[in-house]
């Protein structure tokens, strides 16, 4: 029995997107999660420079990522880069905490290398990880870390950590989204990682900003 998939279905010509309202993107027919920009060791990388930030947002992402693994069962795992902050954050506590999720969800690991893990390329071919240095296509969808300037088919993308601004009378709230842009055939996906900044973005006509509050996926659009 296939598992619930909660969140908001975008159908972009037969391909069926469910966007997670955990930064997370499943794709039922390739049997697929994608994650990007999950940066592990980005609090140690502050340690090393001096600056105490806890290492505990480590264990939480990767326990959200071993929830989304066990509740949709994909075959494979995409990481649209920066699974890794940098050198400075390859410490041994962060090496192994990626090696026991690996072992507890046996799942299969594909990373498409981002600007912060490029120079780790060595390191990681180690760590039961396929790495790509380029973009990838499967099954007609191009699975890139930096947005394709002219995706000639479905562009699934990271890098850019985007967050959209809502304003509810004297509210204000900042929250990580999912950016669909129809004409660019683009969709962007959140940040998943715990400890990691966003971009404002600022909607075109026709784009949807699908915003993650609370476990809920909600678009706002022009």
């Amino acid at each position: 029995m296939s598992p619930t998939l909660p969140g908001e279905v975008l159908s972009v010509g037969s391909t069926q997107l469910h966007l997670l309202g955990d930064r997370a993107l499943f794709l039922p027919a390739q049997r697929a999660l994608l994650v990007s920009d999950v940066h592990l060791g980005k609090a140690e990388t502050f340690q090393h420079h001096g600056l105490p930030v806890s290492s505990q947002v480590n264990h939480g992402t990767l326990a959200r990522l071993a929830a989304l693994c066990v509740q949709h069962q994909p075959d494979h795992l995409w990481i649209l880069g920066d699974l890794f902050h940098g050198q400075d954050g390859m410490v041994d506590e962060v090496i192994d905490a990626w090696l026991k999720f690996l072992h507890r969800t046996q799942v299969s690991a594909h990373l498409i290398l981002g600007n912060h893990d490029r120079r780790l390329h060595a390191t990681l071919t180690q760590l039961s990880v396929q790495c790509w240095v380029e973009a990838v296509e499967v099954d007609g969808v191009l699975l890139s870390h930096e947005p394709d300037p002219n995706p000639d088919r479905l562009n699934i993308c990271g890098h850019i950590h985007p967050c959209f601004r809502l304003k509810l009378g004297c509210d204000r709230l900042r929250l990580p989204c999912f950016h669909w842009q129809p004409r660019q055939n683009r969709l962007t996906l959140p940040s998943f990682g715990e400890f990691t900044g966003g971009y404002d973005i600022v909607l075109a006509a026709g784009e949807t900003a699908y915003v993650v509050a609370e476990g809920a996926v909600v678009g706002f659009g022009r």
